[in-house]
């Protein structure tokens, strides 16, 4: 199985786990597990580029140089990354922890 595709497999278990802590009423927990999960598509199509990244920011940033400006998916997924990041720092941090 290549990189990508393990990759893909994590954000479809990731999704199934948000909705089912959406089901059970872990709004915030189901938001980091949506954004892992875009997170983890975003990682895929990098590395489909030969393109990986240690840190969240390093994947934020490449896939809005080499996916969005690149013409190859509308700006706005790209926004939608940053924001639940966002999202996922801030429930992280109502919870006590701290992000990453």
């Amino acid at each position: 199985m290549t990189e990508g595709a393990k990759l893909l497999e994590k954000a479809a278990r990731a999704i199934a786990a948000a909705e089912r802590l959406v089901q059970d009423g872990f709004f915030d927990i189901a938001a980091g597990r949506a954004y892992y999960a875009m997170f983890y598509v975003a990682e895929a199509i990098l590395a489909a580029k030969g393109l990986r990244f240690a840190k969240h920011g390093g994947v934020h940033a490449a896939f809005g140089q080499h996916v969005v400006k690149a013409g190859e998916m509308d700006p706005r997924y790209h926004r939608w990354l940053l924001d639940a990041f966002d999202r996922r720092v801030s429930a992280d941090l109502r919870r006590g922890r701290r992000a990453r």
